[in-house]
């Protein structure tokens, strides 16, 4: 048993196997439709407007055993190859563009296998129409020849077009370009071309017409939007000549002259005519209808006209001749005709120019001799001049023309006919100038205007000025500048003028003079123009320094002009500096200069500018500094006390000589000096701050130190008064009615003159303000002059009587380094009565000395002015 079952195992196995295998079943594709998108392409259509590269289908099938499957794709051989798709995902996309016109349907053979397995099926894809086309012309452009005799509305052409798109996009219609102005028509649909109803061509007007022709399609669908297309192309259409037109006369219109020379047979004009039908002309032949008057002929075939007598038994001047031009038609008979005007006049030859005549005959020269500056408008008549021309009308006319110098005449008439008086006319007087011109020439010309010979004559003229006095003397300039240094001796020469007069003769010369405030001191020669000093003159620039006066030129008749002169007397550097006094004697503050000062009396820089310098300063030369240009003298910048000074000199003394130097930069240069006694005393700061150093600054200057006290008690008795005032009037006009009242006012301390030192800090601030009691002034009784009862009685005060206001509060202490000083002030307060004297102080000691030092210095200082 065992060994049966071990030998039947294999056969199993195989049988199994087998049978696997004859299972395994091909792939297929899912059959969706034909308008599916997905499948196996089966009656699918694309249009042929998609663009390259477009996904446009999906195949898709499936294995029954669940393999994995693979798409393919290919064409025919020698087919274009428009699709490609990917193998897995089985998307195709087009790789051509399509064309509906050239290919309509394109097979294709799409596959899919599963590796053992593979299904091929051949499929057909339709190429959908798209408008992309134009309608394409057949017959045009075209040429054709229509007679002009054709009927209007009359069929003459068909034009005919191809649009290879489908449906709309296919159909054609007709359009011309410029409808409104043309003489044709087209049918829209049929492409029937005809001419107008109402219009006929004329080959006259126009031998050849140039028509476009518009073809367009009823639209369609492309690349997703409505789309036209057209075409246009040109349509000419010659015209034909017909025998509808008759002859016409070329050239009109037409002129002929006969003239007094003219001999019979002389041609006298021809005339042109042509069938009016150029196209196929018929000949023409001349006659004259009227007016010819039976003296002149014409050939009739080749329309000349011709004279046939004398030019002098010609009875009228201008003949109106009527001349007809006839067709003759092939049968030999005359048929249209067309008629024209040939003007003919009698002329007179052009055979005589103009002539210039004088009193005895023709003449070519003409002189006159006269002033100058005639008045304008004037008539020259010493100039006796005709003009002539024989011939005859136009012949005989010409114009006259005056040409010379400027335009100081003219010429009068300047149109001629025939015969004139020439007169010759002063047009610029100024110009007419001797100084100029001494003589003046002119052509007088005589030209024809309408003849072709333009024939011409001239004839010299010449006037000869004669001078007159019509000029002033004029300066070279309007103004002269001199400068002359002053000093110069009596008699030098400060400048030369000049005029000159155009005029000749006594009437060119000038004379000089001078005149004016600042003439004195100068002399002119009356012929040169040379303007020197007076022989006594000093001319001092410190004096004077600048002169001027107007200088006269004049002729013998007493014509004349001016001109201002400007003399500048130049400065030397003749005074030294000089000091008010070369001893001078002064105190400085230790950080406040002093300043000296020189004068130079010269008048001009650098003469008068004057530089400082310390020569020598005794019992120390090195403590000193001076500014060269201000003359301010200064202790060096290092010095800040007497206690530095002291021990830079090792003296006690604090007085110091020196000797400052006072030069001008003239060249030579001046110098002067001066010996400056000079008292150092220490700087003070005060109590009264600013004041108080003005006042100690300003102690050696006590006019300086009055003066500024007599400002500020004028200006507080100022504001006083005006307050006062104030008051009074607001009282006054007070519209309160008073009655009868007593007025008590309690009267007021006076303060006693207290010489105090306002820079002093009180102890007590209202100490400052505190007066001493006085006796009390008796009660003022005021009657009230008016009677109203309107108010009842009302006591009221009196303001104070005005008085001076005591000085202002002092600034805030400024406390200096070291010891305090004091400047005398004066403060005082008033009283009547006092009751008892002021206890007088060490302060009030030491202000009085300080006052009586001001006034001492004060009377110095007068007394040096005095002597």
């Amino acid at each position: 048993m065992k060994n049966v079952k071990v030998l039947n195992l294999p056969l199993f196995f195989v049988f199994v196997h087998a049978f696997l295998a004859q299972a395994d079943f091909a792939p297929y594709f899912y059959d969706k439709g034909p308008y599916s998108h997905n499948g196996n392409l089966a009656l699918f259509s694309l249009s042929e407007d998609t663009p390259v590269g477009t996904q446009i289908y999906c195949l898709n099938g499936t294995d029954p055993e669940g393999q994995e499957v693979r798409y393919g794709l290919s064409f025919d051989p020698g087919s274009k190859e428009y699709f490609a798709v990917d193998p897995i995902s089985g998307n195709v996309t087009l790789v051509a563009q399509l064309d509906r016109e050239k290919q309509d349907s394109i097979d294709v053979l799409v596959s899919i296998t599963d590796g053992q397995s593979k299904v091929v099926e051949k499929v057909t894809i339709f190429v959908m129409d798209a408008n992309d086309e134009k309608p394409e012309f057949q017959n045009m452009p075209e040429i054709i020849d229509v007679l002009e005799t054709t009927e209007s509305g009359s069929s003459i052409y068909k034009v005919e077009t191809v649009d290879r798109d489908t449906g709309s996009g296919g159909s054609v219609t007709y359009y011309l370009q410029n409808p409104q102005t043309s003489l044709f028509a087209i049918d829209r649909h049929s492409g029937v071309f005809r001419i107008k109803f109402g219009e006929k061509l004329d080959y006259e007007k126009a031998k050849t017409h140039f028509v476009t022709v518009i073809a367009k399609d009823g639209g369609g669908n492309f690349n997703g939007k409505e789309q036209f297309m057209s075409s246009s192309a040109t349509l000419t259409i010659n015209v034909i000549d017909a025998q509808d037109t008759p002859p016409s006369f070329i050239g009109t219109p037409y002129f002929g002259y006969v003239y007094e020379i003219s001999v019979p047979g002389s041609e006298i004009f021809t005339v042109v005519a042509k069938d009016g039908d150029v196209g196929n002309p018929n000949p023409v032949v001349y006659s004259f209808d009227d007016g010819d008057d039976g003296v002149f002929y014409i050939n009739k075939t080749s329309g000349c006209i011709t004279l046939q007598s004398l030019p002098i038994y010609l009875k009228r001047e201008i003949f109106n001749i009527k001349v007809r031009a006839s067709e003759v038609n092939p049968e030999g008979r005359l048929t249209d005709y067309g008629v024209t005007t040939v003007v003919i006049r009698v002329v007179d030859l052009n055979n005589n120019p103009p002539t210039f005549y004088g009193e005895n005959g023709p003449k070519n020269m003409f002189e006159l001799t006269m002033y100058e500056h005639p008045p304008e408008g004037e008539i020259l008549r010493g100039l006796k001049i005709t003009v002539n021309d024989s011939d005859q009308g136009a012949n005989a006319k010409f114009n006259l023309r005056l040409i010379g110098p400027g335009r100081m005449l003219r010429v009068v008439p300047q149109t001629v006919l025939n015969e004139a008086q020439v007169t010759i006319l002063v047009e610029d007087s100024a110009a007419m100038d001797y100084e100029k011109h001494h003589f003046l020439t002119y052509k007088l010309l005589a030209v024809e205007t309408d003849t072709p010979e333009r024939f011409s004559a001239t004839a010299d003229i010449v006037i000869h000025l004669l001078d007159t006095n019509d000029n002033s003397p004029k300066f070279s300039s309007d103004y002269y500048i001199a400068r002359i240094p002053e000093n110069s001796p009596g008699g030098s020469n400060v400048v030369s003028v000049t005029a000159t007069d155009p005029d000749s003769g006594p009437w060119g010369e000038v004379k000089y003079s001078i005149y004016g405030s600042g003439a004195d001191l100068f002399l002119i020669q009356p012929s040169s123009g040379i303007i020197y000093t007076q022989p006594w003159a000093s001319l001092d620039a410190e004096v004077r320094s600048k002169y001027n006066f107007y200088v006269k030129a004049e002729d013998t008749e007493g014509k004349y002009s001016l001109a201002e002169v400007f003399v500048t007397v130049l400065d030397l550097n003749d005074h030294p500096p000089a000091f008010n006094d070369n001893f001078l004697e002064t105190t400085m503050v230790i950080g406040a200069p002093v300043k000296i000062e020189a004068q130079d009396d010269d008048a001009e820089v650098p003469n008068n500018v004057i530089e400082y310098a310390i020569m020598r300063a005794e019992p120390d030369n090195n403590i000193f500094d001076i500014n060269a240009d201000t003359g301010e003298i200064m202790l060096k910048s290092y010095i800040k006390s007497m206690a530095i000074i002291q021990n830079i000199t090792k003296q006690r003394d604090c007085t110091w000589s020196l000797v400052v130097q006072a030069r001008d930069r003239g060249q030579p240069s001046f110098t002067t000096t001066a010996v400056v006694k000079i008292d150092i005393t220490e700087a003070t700061q005060l109590s009264g701050g600013p004041l108080g150093s003005f006042l100690m600054q300003s102690r050696n200057k006590p006019l300086q130190i009055l003066g500024m006290l007599a400002g500020v008690i004028s200006l507080m008795v100022i504001v006083t008064v005006i307050i006062s005032t104030a008051t009074f009037m607001r009282n006054k006009k007070s519209n309160r009615i008073l009655p009868n009242r007593r007025v008590r006012r309690r009267p007021k301390k006076q303060r006693a003159w207290d010489f105090k030192n306002p820079f002093k800090k009180p102890e007590n601030p209202a100490e400052k303000f505190r007066v001493e009691e006085e006796e009390r002034e008796p009660e003022v009784i005021v009657e009230n002059v008016n009677y109203n009862n309107n108010v009842s009685n009302v006591v009221r005060h009196w303001p104070p009587p005005p008085c001076a206001p005591s000085l202002p509060p002092p600034p805030p202490t400024y406390t200096p380094e070291g010891r305090q000083w004091t400047v005398p002030t004066v403060s005082a307060t008033v009283a009547v009565r006092p009751k008892k004297k002021p206890v007088m102080t060490r302060q009030d000691t030491v202000n009085k000395a300080m006052v009586s030092e001001l006034k001492m210095r004060l009377e110095q200082k007068r007394l040096l002015t005095h002597h």
